[in-house]
């Protein structure tokens, strides 16, 4: 299984592609720099498999990357970089 996390900006979301389908996505509200995430979701045939958690890790490798920062008003983001503290330092208090 091949997945592939790529900013849609026309639909201001993260989408993750597993074998060319769309299994998820992070919806986000940008403030500049910085990215209100305000809700994940993955198709319930994905779920279960790490997707949610690929989408996330490449969401915010790719802000990290920009040199981007990010509000985690998702519960599951918040609770990603929570869970992985290296990510800790991209999020900032909503502007």
């Amino acid at each position: 299984m091949s997945s592939l996390v790529e900013d849609n900006p026309a639909e201001r979301r993260f989408e993750i592609l597993v074998d060319d389908a769309l299994a998820g996505f992070t919806a986000y509200e940008a403030r500049g720099e910085v990215l209100v995430f305000t809700r994940t979701e993955v198709d319930p045939r994905f779920q279960g498999k790490g997707v949610g958690t690929a989408l996330v890790r490449g969401t915010l490798d790719q802000v990290r990357e920009r040199g981007g920062a990010v509000v985690p008003r998702c519960r599951f983001m918040s609770a990603f970089i929570d869970r992985h503290p290296e990510y800790a330092a991209l999020v900032v208090d909503e502007p």
